[in-house]
């Protein structure tokens, strides 16, 4: 089913970047071990369908996230100066060193907002995660790789409460100038709404971050979480305030090992259906990666919790 012809609202950007996280944060979660040859696929699939960029796995200790213990063989397999990237996780100068040696051309790194589940994520304080993140960022560039950061919590945490936005804005900030070249903003587990989205860039704009532009020096991304079912309605919001990059997992797959109330993804093929309603491009086949997520969804024995891969592969 194609949706009608639309005309694009000019407040809104012309185009955005899905930056495509099921492979990593879809599977990291998973009980059950995932084959290396079915992840393969999955990236392969994925880029495939159109995904501009992979995030492929994480050099995380596998005592960690044991799903993801076959990085390093995973990214052997993989194209790493093709056409397009595959980023990988890397939380400590160890996990770079094992990236550097796979030989990966793009890494992030991944901070909390919060001091809580910066000790319960990374075995850190929310002070000392920088002074454990700025050699590894630093030692990246040094080798001419391109560095994202990723900060958690940004709207809300378990144990915690609301986050403030100075807060926010400020360890993202920090984060921007150990050379990041882009901040993905994570409501970890999903509470934020419309209006707080806009709150939160406001803020960063406040404070000198741009959320938007047509020559592509925005800084900022989202990472948006649908507990609540406002991963859309919280994209929409961050679109009128000129975003152009948006994390989403095929399928909706995902959540947080370290935050319990931390459910799935933005689905992607529900935000490639709202884009297309939109007339904003994004370069994505939705046919084909609806199917590539229910092909995942039968890997792992269970329906996909994306509304637009029920919709569009139920027979």
């Amino acid at each position: 089913m194609a949706l009608p012809a639309v005309h694009r609202d000019p407040a809104l950007p012309e185009r955005v970047t899905i930056y495509e996280v099921g492979a990593r944060d879809g599977l990291q979660n998973e009980k059950g071990v995932i084959g290396l040859d079915t992840k393969l696929e999955f990236v392969q699939r994925l880029t495939g369908a159109g995904l501009p960029i992979v995030e492929a796995t994480s050099f995380v200790h596998p005592r960690w996230v044991p799903q993801l213990a076959d990085a390093a063989d995973l990214v052997a397999r993989l194209d790493l100066h093709g056409t397009t990237p595959y980023p990988v996780l890397v939380p400590n100068e160890r996990g770079l060193d094992r990236a550097l040696e796979a030989g990966v051309t793009h890494v992030a790194v991944f901070a909390s907002a919060t001091e809580t589940f910066a000790e319960k994520n990374l075995n850190s304080t929310y002070e000392t995660q920088f002074a454990m993140f700025e050699p590894v960022v630093s030692r990246a560039l040094e080798a001419g790789l391109k560095v994202r950061a990723y900060l958690s919590m940004c709207f809300g945490d378990p144990w915690e409460g609301e986050v403030a936005l100075d807060r926010v804005v400020t360890a993202g900030k920090r984060l921007l100038d150990m050379g990041a070249y882009e901040l993905s903003l994570g409501d970890t587990i999903g509470v934020g709404t419309a209006h707080h989205v806009e709150a939160l860039l406001d803020a960063f704009g406040e404070a000198g971050v741009s959320t938007g532009s047509s020559d592509g020096s925005s800084r900022l991304a989202m990472h948006f979480h649908d507990t609540y079912g406002q991963a859309l309605a919280n994209t929409y919001a961050a679109l009128r305030k000129g975003v152009t990059t948006f994390d989403a997992s095929a399928g909706g797959l995902g959540g947080c090992p370290y935050a319990k109330s931390a459910t799935g993804n933005l689905a992607t093929e529900d935000l490639v259906w709202m884009l297309d309603g939109l007339g904003i491009a994004h370069g994505v086949d939705l046919a084909g990666l609806a199917q590539t997520s229910a092909w995942m969804a039968q890997q792992l024995g269970r329906p996909s919790p994306s509304a637009v891969v029920r919709a569009l592969t139920t027979a």
